[in-house]
């Protein structure tokens, strides 16, 4: 029970700080210089240039609805977390509207820092399992009824929202605007998955006992042994599985090339990896 008291202030601290860190970028770079936003945030953005409407009261009002419509379908956790995150970002944006720093000689500049920010933000509240409602709600309410693919019916929105804006306020703005969306997209990514990213070796040797041997000796990291058959030799091969860090790759690769120079190696990127000797899963 202590427990998950415990995780649940975290995660509402953790939805909290990421709320007034989107409620922040969103005034200081995008509503400052009048660029806008994907989604029902960019609807709320819309309305408050054309008739002067408080954005974060708009967009909270415009999600009502979709709380009330989409509550079944989110369960009960998630739509808690939902409403939290909603509440923080709309009253966070109406708190924060002083803080405003308009660059109209530089909108890239506004909108690649503003993209960051606003992903920075999202991307803290996604980690802790929350959401700001909008596109998300929508996207979820209509892949449970039709199936659709969530990333598509996010796009599909972005699409619709930012066209309207580009109407509207005209193809500059809407450009901009898709700098600053592209760019959250990147840093919600990479909060999520984390700035530290492994690689995952599959090495094809006639010596991978030995190299594994080395690999729990010098490296301290596990490895895992597959029976494979090449296709040209039609030979039993071994093909060894292990995963490090990107600062022990090149000690790998020198182990490997020391203890067999004809060693076939594959190397890919791990964005994210849970267990002993990595991240733990408590934090993930």
């Amino acid at each position: 029970m202590k427990k998950d008291i415990r995780t649940w202030l975290k995660d509402v601290l953790g939805i909290t700080l990421g709320g007034l860190i989107f409620a922040f970028g969103l005034n200081y770079f995008i509503i400052a210089n009048h660029l806008a936003e994907g989604g029902l945030t960019g609807v709320a953005l819309t309305m408050h240039y054309l008739f002067g409407w408080p954005v974060g009261s708009t967009y909270l009002i415009m999600n009502i609805p979709l709380f009330v419509i989409g509550w079944r379908v989110l369960g009960t956790e998630f739509a808690l977390k939902t409403v939290l995150g909603t509440a923080v970002a709309s009253i966070g944006v109406d708190l924060t509207r002083a803080f405003q720093s308009p660059m109209p000689g530089d909108l890239l500049l506004a909108s690649l820092y503003g993209g960051t920010a606003i992903g920075l933000g999202l991307g803290v509240i996604f980690l802790f399992g929350g959401s700001t409602g909008g596109g998300d709600i929508i996207a979820r309410m209509v892949n449970h009824r039709w199936g659709w693919p969530m990333g598509r019916v996010l796009f599909m929105v972005d699409v619709v929202v930012i066209t309207s804006v580009g109407f509207i306020f005209g193809r500059s703005v809407a450009m901009y605007t898709l700098v600053a969306v592209f760019v959250a997209s990147r840093i919600i990514d990479f909060v999520q998955e984390g700035a530290y990213t492994a690689r995952a070796a599959m090495i094809i040797s006639e010596k991978s006992t030995e190299i594994a041997q080395r690999v729990l000796e010098e490296l301290e990291r596990g490895a895992t042994v597959f029976n494979a058959r090449g296709v040209y030799t039609d030979a039993e091969k071994n093909v060894l599985y292990c995963v490090v860090s990107r600062s022990e790759l090149v000690r790998l690769k020198s182990l490997v090339y020391e203890l067999d120079p004809r060693a076939f190696m594959i190397v890919n990127e791990v964005h994210e990896v849970l267990g002993e000797g990595f991240r733990n899963w408590h934090s993930s």
